[in-house]
């Protein structure tokens, strides 16, 4: 049996597979892996490498997982690239994947690291159709696993986890948590329809919209806080959280899918600035 549906031979085959890959919703997680990194100061690129493959192997795994279940179990997609033994077998080597780049993790970095690395594997691998389902789990999974990729990013470099790791990871949670509840009311006639319980089903697109803002303006009005009267976050922070607040500005009047595409991105701004204030802290 082949593993892509549409062609035949090893390039179509190819082509199937790496249709799994989501850019707009890989780059978040992977950058969080690196920037947890640059957080600890004294880098290991080994280290640091092995960490992202095993956060690129959890995020295919979900990929993988969430179009296998909504083509082939629900019947929501109308295509699919892959065949479903085609699913199969990525799931598997992703799987195989994610967990020998943990066994790696946990001989070079210890256990600890490895436990704050296999969320991410757990979150995509049952995002679909078990943590979909429900309103808080289908919108926190994501951040939630990019809150993990930032922690383990950073223990595995420095063998602990700092007071602003920590407080990085939570406002991670809560902005993207933020975004992901705007990205699922694209789908809200769809998903009321077969009662799949999204924040957009659950409160209604006016009530949701006005969660998910309230969400971003939390992180960002954190992000000023603790930057402006604690040490937690450099005082330059504070430039990250204009930026995204400027950009989480413009996308009000937008479409849920155009404005969690430029909301994504924005999270790319949000992420650039912190990097900025923290490594090179020029108020300092």
């Amino acid at each position: 049996m082949g593993i892509a549906r549409h062609e035949s031979g090893a390039a179509g085959a190819a082509r199937a597979l790496a249709s799994q890959v989501h850019p707009v919703f890989m780059l978040p997680p992977l950058a969080a892996s690196a920037f947890g990194a640059v957080l600890a100061r004294e880098l290991s690129p080994t280290l640091a490498a092995v960490h992202l493959g095993a956060v690129f192997c959890a995020l295919y795994t979900a990929h993988v997982k969430d179009g296998y279940v909504d083509f082939y179990a629900r019947g929501e997609d109308d295509d699919h690239p892959l065949t479903e033994w085609g699913c199969r077998r990525a799931l598997l080597a992703s799987s195989v994947g994610f967990f020998a780049l943990l066994a790696v993790v946990a001989l070079l970095a210890g256990p600890v690291a490895a436990l704050l690395t296999l969320p991410g594997w757990l979150i995509g691998y049952f995002h679909a159709p078990q943590l979909d389902v429900n309103p808080v789990s289908a919108t926190a999974g994501y951040p939630a696993g990019i809150g993990f990729a930032l922690l383990g990013g950073h223990y595995v470099q420095s063998g602990g986890l700092s007071g602003t790791v920590l407080a990085f990871a939570v406002v991670f949670v809560v902005v993207l948590s933020g975004i992901k509840t705007i990205d699922d009311a694209k789908d809200y006639e769809y998903d009321r329809s077969i009662s799949k319980r999204t924040v957009a089903v659950v409160l209604g697109p006016r009530r949701a919209r006005l969660t998910a803002y309230g969400l971003m303006g939390a992180g960002m009005l954190v992000v000023a806080l603790l930057a402006l009267l604690t040490p937690v976050f450099p005082p330059s922070s504070v430039a990250a959280a204009l930026a995204f607040a400027a950009i989480a500005a413009l996308t009000r009047p937008m479409p849920p899918e155009l404005a969690t595409k430029v909301l994504v991105r924005g999270s790319y701004v949000f992420l650039a600035f912190l990097v900025a204030a923290v490594w090179f802290r020029p108020l300092a």
